[in-house]
C-alpha cells in the first residue's frame, strides 16, 4: 500500500511482507515508489492505448520510446528488427528515427498483419523505410526471410514485442540473437507482466510465464550476451532508473 502525504512532503510505503518505509517526496526512493504505483494504475486503465506516432496508434509507454530512441541514436543501426506489428506505430516511430538520422531501415514481423493496418503502413510517408514480413516470428521460414534481408556487415538491433509468453520469447531470443551485432542489443519488451500479476487484464501464471524468465534462462545459455541497462544519455536530476514496462529488457552482445 502506498500513501502520498503531500502536506507532509512524504511517501509511506507498506510492503506485502509487513515492513514499512517512509521517504521524503524530494528523493529518488519516493519517485520510484510512486512510479511503481503509477505503472500499475496505468496498466489497469490502459493508459498506453491512448497515443499515436505520426498518425499510427503506438501502444507503448512514452518513456520506453524516448529511452530506446537514446539507444538508437547512439548505435545508428543499419537495421531495426521488430517482432509484433499491431497498428504499426512502433515501426513508424523507428522509421522516423532512421529518416532523421539519414541511416537505417525497419523490418516488422507479425503472425498476422491485418489488412487495414498493412494498408495504412504501406501508405505512410515513411513506408520506404519499412519492410513487412507476415508469419510467425519463430517459424523457420519467417526467420530465413528476415536473415535474407540483413547483410552480414550491417549493424542490427532487435526488439521483441509480439507474444510475451516465456516459451515464445525464449524461442525468439534463440532465433534472433545471432542477428544482433556486437555491442548492439536484443530487447525483450513487457517484462512488467511479472509486476502486475493480480491486476485486471492479467493471468495468474504471469508470475513465471513472462519475458524476464525467458531472458534469465537465455543468459545462462549464452554468455556472449549480458543484461545491461544503457546509461542515461543525459541526467541532471535524481532519478536513477527507468519508469518502464520493459524491465530487464536490454541484452547487449559482447564484442
Amino acid at each position: 500500500m502506498l500513501t502520498i502525504d503531500e502536506a507532509g512532503g512524504r511517501v509511506i510505503l507498506q510492503r506485502p511482507d509487513g515492513t514499512r518505509a517512509t521517504y521524503a517526496l524530494d528523493t529518488h526512493e519516493a519517485f520510484e515508489a510512486i512510479s511503481a504505483a503509477w505503472l500499475r494504475c496505468g496498466w489497469d486503465t490502459k493508459y498506453v492505448y491512448s497515443f499515436t506516432w505520426m498518425g499510427r496508434p503506438i501502444i507503448q509507454l512514452p518513456e520506453d520510446m524516448i529511452r530506446i530512441q537514446e539507444v538508437i541514436w547512439r548505435l545508428r543501426p543499419d537495421v531495426i528488427i521488430e517482432t509484433g506489428v499491431a497498428h504499426g506505430g512502433s515501426l513508424v516511430f523507428y522509421a522516423s528515427l532512421c529518416a532523421a538520422m539519414g541511416r537505417g531501415r525497419v523490418i516488422g514481423v507479425d503472425v498476422e498483419i491485418r489488412p487495414p493496418n498493412r494498408a495504412a503502413i504501406e501508405a505512410h510517408p515513411l513506408a520506404p523505410h519499412i519492410m513487412l514480413i507476415e508469419g510467425s516470428s519463430t517459424d523457420p521460414r519467417t526467420i530465413a526471410t528476415v536473415e535474407a534481408a540483413v547483410a552480414a556487415d550491417e549493424t542490427t538491433l532487435v526488439i521483441l514485442d509480439s507474444n510475451h509468453s516465456r516459451d515464445h520469447v525464449a524461442a525468439e531470443l534463440d532465433a534472433y540473437a545471432p542477428l544482433v551485432s556486437p555491442n548492439s542489443y536484443i530487447v525483450a519488451c513487457d517484462g512488467i507482466m511479472a509486476q502486475v500479476v493480480g491486476a485486471p487484464r492479467t493471468q495468474p501464471d504471469w508470475s513465471w510465464n513472462n519475458p524476464i524468465t525467458a531472458v534469465e534462462a537465455f543468459l545462462q545459455r549464452n554468455p556472449e550476451f549480458v543484461l545491461e541497462e544503457p546509461d542515461f544519455a543525459f541526467n541532471e536530476g535524481q532519478v536513477r532508473n527507468r519508469v518502464t514496462y520493459w524491465p530487464k529488457c536490454f541484452l547487449r552482445r559482447r564484442p
